[in-house]
């Protein structure tokens, strides 16, 4: 009989759903642009069964992908969960194997050494296939219109790394999926990769290097001429595991860095420069002129995640766990290892997207999700995401803002742009995100006109249930979805 922990990891909002199905033609308020021919893929944690231990982590739930298939003005729906290995060996033996976040010293024997991935962090459409994405893994293949799983994989044994990247990046001009690894040679080791995959899904280019200290390397920047990682001290260790505390702690000795590859450089071309200590997590952007590197992201000055603790014992700050979007720019054509920082947004915020066509180039276009303390909240307790309430929009080029509040009970999930059509001017189109209603207990699929955001939805695409807090996800266009 399932128990789930009454915990604020799987109470209220966090509350598992385990929900696989299949709706055709959804409930629509509004009008659905009928030019939108598509889908909009995203994931979130959801285990299948009750975790082995009590206090177990959110992200360590299998991956359910929900798919939003857009056509003429209507939307279908369909939810299934990636069949990783972790899946399927729970699913036959009926109960939980693998054992707390991360942390393969708490499996079951009878797992010992399989593949612990969840595939919970991100989906996107690339080479006809949907890559089904953790940071801690191998990337995991599915059809992207069925959902049926495929299987990990090292792409014909050209990625020998042992682990795959939760937030790629598309380079518009190649069309080159651009991604990295971390603890690529094994758990805690400091050894990252840097790879391209293009669009016929062969990898054409690879190289292997250093960290600084094993860290979570969630999200990094491409530009047209380089990679750019950034480091923050949220580490591990064995001695961690050893003793079952969580997997990741803030360790405030240790400096932020900002890694330079060039992309078809080699390991001996990575330059490292040394920026303070802060909690960097998604990147909005990143672009190069010449030899000056910026890369946009949310910085805040201390952990933004509680349920990671800090490394020596001190209480969590919300506030300073609060990250503003900033642009941070190094110089290669200098030695002095200088760095700027310039805070390019007041309110706290995170989940930053763009118009994807831009990415690696200067762009003028950005959305995030507000995390406003100032509007009232009607919905449970413990709600980690319940903050993220409002959507807003920056215009780089004249420092604008418009922003939208969900309301007292809602809470946004995080949003993602879709062109008007295909040669519309940068940020031309629409922003979609899910709205949940922590009091209903219900979703609606959200369509923004993008710059005019501050006017509400245009259209909510409505479900019957509550989808559970995703991670991430991503537009395909209805011409990748023909080359599946």
């Amino acid at each position: 009989m399932a128990h789930y922990p009454s915990t604020p990891q799987f109470t209220g909002s966090l509350r598992p759903l385990r929900f696989e199905g299949d709706i055709l033609d959804l409930e629509i308020e509004g009008d659905v642009p009928e030019q939108l021919h598509g889908s909009f893929h995203r994931v979130h944690p959801d285990g299948q069964f009750p975790p082995k231990f009590e206090d177990d982590q959110f992200f360590n739930g299998d991956g359910m992908v929900s798919l939003f298939r857009f056509r003429g003005g209507k939307i279908d729906f369909k939810q299934r969960y990636v069949h990783t290995d972790k899946w399927a060996l729970e699913r036959a033996a009926g109960h939980a194997l693998f054992g707390a976040y991360r942390n393969p010293l708490t499996d079951d024997d009878s797992v010992k050494g399989r593949i612990r991935g969840t595939a919970n962090t991100n989906v996107l459409v690339h080479a006809g296939k949907l890559y089904a994405m953790k940071e801690d893994s191998p990337c995991f293949l599915m059809d992207p219109l069925t959902l049926e799983s495929f299987g990990y994989t090292d792409f014909g044994g050209k990625l020998a790394s042992q682990t795959f990247c939760a937030h790629p990046k598309i380079d518009p001009k190649s069309g080159n999926f651009c991604g990295f690894s971390y603890g690529a040679k094994g758990l805690m080791t400091r050894d990252m990769t840097y790879f391209e995959i293009d669009s016929a899904g062969e990898v054409v280019h690879y190289v292997e290097f250093e960290n600084q200290y094993y860290c979570m390397m969630h999200d990094f920047g491409v530009t047209e001429d380089y990679a750019v990682f950034t480091t923050m001290p949220l580490i591990s260790n064995w001695e961690l595991l050893e003793q079952r505390r969580p997997f990741f702690a803030f360790d405030t000795n240790q400096p932020c860095w900002i890694g330079l590859l060039p992309r078809r450089g080699e390991a001996r071309d990575l330059r490292w420069f040394q920026v303070p200590t802060g909690f960097v997590g998604h990147v909005m952007n990143a672009f190069n002129d010449g030899k000056k590197v910026h890369i946009d992201l949310p910085v805040a000055s201390n952990n933004s995640f509680p349920f990671f603790p800090d490394l020596h014992g001190a209480p969590f700050d919300p506030v300073a766990g609060r990250g503003y979007l900033t642009r941070w720019s190094v110089d290669l054509a200098t030695n002095s290892g200088a760095f700027e920082a310039t805070r390019l947004m007041d309110s706290p915020d995170e989940f930053p997207r763009i118009d994807d066509r831009y990415a690696t180039f200067a762009y003028r276009h950005g959305w995030a999700l507000v995390l406003d303390d100032t509007k009232p909240y009607e919905g449970p307790g413990g709600a980690f995401y319940a903050l993220t309430n409002t959507l807003a929009h920056k215009d780089l080029s004249t420092g604008a803002e418009k922003k939208w509040w969900a309301g007292p009970q809602c809470a946004i999930q995080e949003p993602c742009f879709i062109p008007r059509h295909a040669d519309a001017p940068e940020g031309d189109g629409y922003v979609i995100a899910l709205v949940d209603n922590h009091v209903t207990n219900y979703s609606d699929l959200a369509i923004f006109e993008a710059q005019h955001i501050d006017e509400g939805p245009i259209a909510r695409a409505k479900l019957p249930v509550r989808i559970r807090q995703g991670l991430h996800g991503n537009w395909a266009d209805e011409k990748l979805l023909q080359a599946a």
